[in-house]
């Protein structure tokens, strides 16, 4: 006999000693023995709980029928085996985890309470493993790694995005590293978007989609890499919102991103190299003959695994298009800082810009939500609580002038940016001639009379935006983007007489113009 037996029996003579004993009537038993369920007591285990009313009579009955000794805990004829009922559940994860080595005990408790109704513990799951023999070293899992497929039937199924450094620019008098955020089609290896940024963070990503999305829509899916920035809230909601797919690269699984990897590799060698080869240029000047470089020459490209150019197999293949209104996607990608209303100037500080708030806030701790990718003229005051408490409008506080900082140090290389250049100069004249060729109206019954980006580019075009749709904000993407959506029969020159028209020529006067013409042509 154990201890631990010996232990459980003293336990419940010390419980139901006066039932045990006769000292509790006859007809107050059943009322002696309700009472003591609902009172939580100290186990020999140690644990606090209550004990159940059908356990204190069935404890009672085995005392009368064998007194001491059936007080005493039986011993589990299973002990360190299978328990009765589990044996399937067990053989099942066992099957499933020889099918999928690398299936973790969450992924097969998610199968069996499909199937089952039930869970394993997971010390239990492991345990049973290990002495079956199917851990996953044991395994040493022989097959090759099951990949997704990584090519899609037509364009717009499937982007894949990542980051990765770029040559230095020169900023504020010194020489900094540059970061390429770069999106591909995975049909088409069109790059829908790609841009030089001075950080790699979720500011940067996300201006980069923005972009994406405002020029071509929506993708059924998103293949991203496994740094924490990919797996931020914000844009899984996002993703949510637009009913995107989001996939994530396997961690120390390169194969998987061959195809993003490969793109970037063809643009260190033939772009970044000649960049690198030159002066050091500005961040705009870098953007600008990317841009060129991708229009001119990548997407012009005959590729190797396609056997098309980036381009026509973008275009032939375009089977859908989502629009998306990005107001209501930046939602999800607001800031939401704490401050403290300063009490002398009665205003907020963000990002080292200052923002004048209601007087009778002074003092006050406030929670401030602004959109990163705005010029910021105005932030939103929130309370602790998420009450709305009013607006705060950017204005400038006294302070000294600063000289601006001298320019440091030319690139020991005297090279010239001649291949740059041309490719610049042969993007231009591509984008007359495309001009100069008009619309295909039998192609626009079927579809927009104008797509959007090369409407954007041209609006940027006539703004004097050097480097095309990349030197538009999110903010004016988003207004253009709503007046192309709004109004299908828009035509180059429709917007050429609305920009002589416009008196000044800023964005929203030039789409008021726009939008008169468009409705004298449907009158």
């Amino acid at each position: 006999m154990k201890q631990d037996d010996d232990d459980w029996a003293v336990f419940w003579c010390s419980l139901l000693g006066e039932i045990l004993l006769d000292d509790v009537p006859a007809g107050q038993r059943r009322r002696y023995l309700k009472d003591l369920s609902q009172k939580e007591v100290a186990l020999p285990n140690g644990r606090r709980k209550r004990v159940s009313l059908s356990t204190l009579r069935r404890k009672v009955r085995q005392f009368k029928k064998l007194r001491i000794a059936g007080l005493k805990r039986k011993p589990r004829t299973d002990r360190g085996g299978i328990r009765k009922g589990r044996r399937a559940m067990l053989e099942r994860a066992i099957q499933l985890k020889r099918q999928q080595p690398r299936r973790s005990p969450h992924a097969i408790n998610k199968i069996l309470a499909h199937e089952f109704g039930r869970t394993i513990p997971k010390a239990t799951l492991n345990r049973h493993f290990r002495q079956a023999g199917v851990t996953r070293k044991k395994l040493a899992d022989p097959q090759p790694v099951i990949r997704c497929r990584w090519t899609r039937d037509h364009a717009n199924a499937l982007w894949v995005g990542d980051f990765s450094e770029g040559p230095k620019v020169f900023h504020h008098g010194q020489a900094v590293k540059s970061h390429l955020s770069i999106w591909i089609d995975c049909h088409s290896r069109y790059v829908v978007e790609g841009r030089y940024y001075f950080r790699e963070n979720l500011d940067i990503l996300v201006d980069s989609l923005l972009r994406a999305w405002g020029s071509h829509g929506a993708s059924r899916e998103l293949y991203v890499d496994n740094a924490k920035v990919y797996h931020a809230g914000a844009l899984k909601l996002a993703a949510a919102e637009l009913n995107i797919h989001l996939l994530h690269r396997p961690p120390r699984d390169p194969p998987a991103g061959g195809i993003i990897e490969r793109v970037i590799q063809t643009t260190q060698d033939q772009f970044e190299a000649e960049v690198r080869a030159g002066h050091v240029l500005t961040l705009e000047e870098l953007n600008r003959y990317f841009q060129a470089w991708l229009h001119a020459d990548y997407h012009r490209t005959l590729h190797s695994s396609t056997g098309q150019t980036p381009l026509e197999r973008f275009e032939a293949s375009t089977r859908f298009r989502r629009h998306v209104k990005l107001s209501d996607v930046l939602e999800f990608f607001h800031v939401h800082v704490r401050r403290k209303v300063e009490e002398e100037f009665c205003d907020v500080r963000v990002n080292n810009l200052y923002f004048a708030v209601d007087a009778k806030l002074r003092g006050d701790r406030v929670i401030v939500v602004y959109d990163p990718f705005s010029t910021m003229e105005e932030v939103r005051l929130k309370s602790l609580h998420g009450e709305f408490l009013g607006i705060g409008r950017r204005y400038q506080r006294e302070r000294g002038a600063h000289p601006q900082p001298p320019r440091g140090p030319q690139s020991p290389t005297p090279l010239d940016h001649s291949y740059l250049k041309l490719l610049e100069e042969q993007h231009r004249r591509q984008q007359q001639e495309e001009a100069a060729a008009g619309i295909d109206y039998h192609q626009a019954q079927q579809r927009h009379l104008w797509s959007f980006s090369s409407f954007a580019a041209t609006f940027a075009r006539l703004l004097g935006r050097r480097g095309g749709v990349s030197a538009l904000s999110t903010q004016e993407m988003e207004l253009l983007s709503q007046v192309h959506q709004r109004h299908p029969r828009i035509t180059r020159r429709l917007l050429e007489d609305a920009f002589e028209q416009a008196d000044p020529k800023t964005m929203v006067v030039i789409v008021f113009h726009l939008q008169n013409l468009l409705q004298e042509r449907s009158d």
